[in-house]
């Protein structure tokens, strides 16, 4: 089987963030190829507005026909992701998928935002991302075809895009700027750094709880679009698709996908909720 056809059987993805929404639905459509799993995040116990912990994502994976690792892990945190990672590469025997997903939001101006949301956007979304790919290269060093799929943004410096929500925009970007260098720097070794972004809103507790609620859910598309455009993405040959910023919608049609109506939240919507930072 040539890399291009290749399903992610057998291969081990580090997804942060993979305890609900579009974390989850990555990890799941790799589990279906027979894939192992860390399932890196936070949620230990219920939360009262959250779905999912650790533990239902995992046992959710391992029904889907993959492996499962539940791992308690604040990305902030250097110890608890080199612990992570080690544990991941004692139970699967290496790592060749980062999936950098984590990310914090807070849609507020400058005098809205206090320096402790700043720095929590910060934290998890720039610096847990380079934390976790420092931690994680070491060991995609050895894989055979190794990626880094990070969920952000073309890096757009249209001002309104910081117009608004400028703390929020420069830790996104921060993601994105992880890709553009990482993608140059590991280059040579056959590492693919790549971006991930959705045309559209996709229907997340993030939408429901702080972009809208449930009228703006019924404009979104589903979390499966941005599961199937990481999944081709991932069985991509590291050297030959690295340093992408991609859109969902056109990974998904490069995929052989003509009729996008089964992503949609409302069959048959055509008035999508449009994503940030795209013009």
């Amino acid at each position: 089987m040539t890399a291009d056809t290749a399903t992610l059987a057998g291969r081990t993805l580090f997804v942060t963030g993979a305890s609900r929404g579009i974390g989850l639905a990555i990890a799941l459509r790799a589990a279906r190829d027979g894939a192992n799993i860390a399932v890196v995040a936070k949620t230990v116990d219920p939360h009262p507005k959250l779905e999912g912990t650790i533990f239902t994502a995992a046992d959710a994976i391992e029904r889907a026909g993959g492996r499962a690792l539940p791992l308690a892990c604040d990305i902030r945190e250097e110890a608890q992701v080199a612990d992570a990672v080690g544990r991941t590469v004692e139970r699967f025997g290496g790592i060749d998928v980062l999936v950098a997903n984590a990310s914090a939001i807070s849609m507020t101006g400058t005098l809205a935002t206090p320096m402790k949301r700043f720095d929590l956007m910060h934290q998890v979304n720039a610096r847990g991302t380079y934390l976790c790919a420092q931690a994680c290269v070491p060991h995609l060093l050895q894989a055979a075809n190794p990626h880094i799929l990070t969920l952000s943004p073309p890096l757009n410096m249209n001002p309104r895009w910081f117009k608004g929500h400028v703390a929020y925009t420069m830790a996104k970007y921060g993601m994105s700027m992880c890709v553009l260098g990482m993608a140059e720097e590991f280059r040579d070794a056959g590492i693919a750094a790549n971006a991930l972004w959705p045309r559209t809103g996709i229907a997340t507790a993030a939408i429901r709880n702080l972009l809208g609620g449930e009228a703006a859910v019924a404009r979104c598309r589903t979390t499966d679009i941005v599961a199937d455009a990481a999944h081709w993405i991932l069985t991509r040959p590291s050297r030959a698709v690295t340093g992408n910023f991609f859109i969902d919608e056109d990974v998904v049609r490069m995929a052989g996908v003509a009729d996008l109506d089964r992503y949609s939240v409302t069959p048959g919507c055509t008035d999508f909720m449009k994503d940030f930072f795209l013009d």
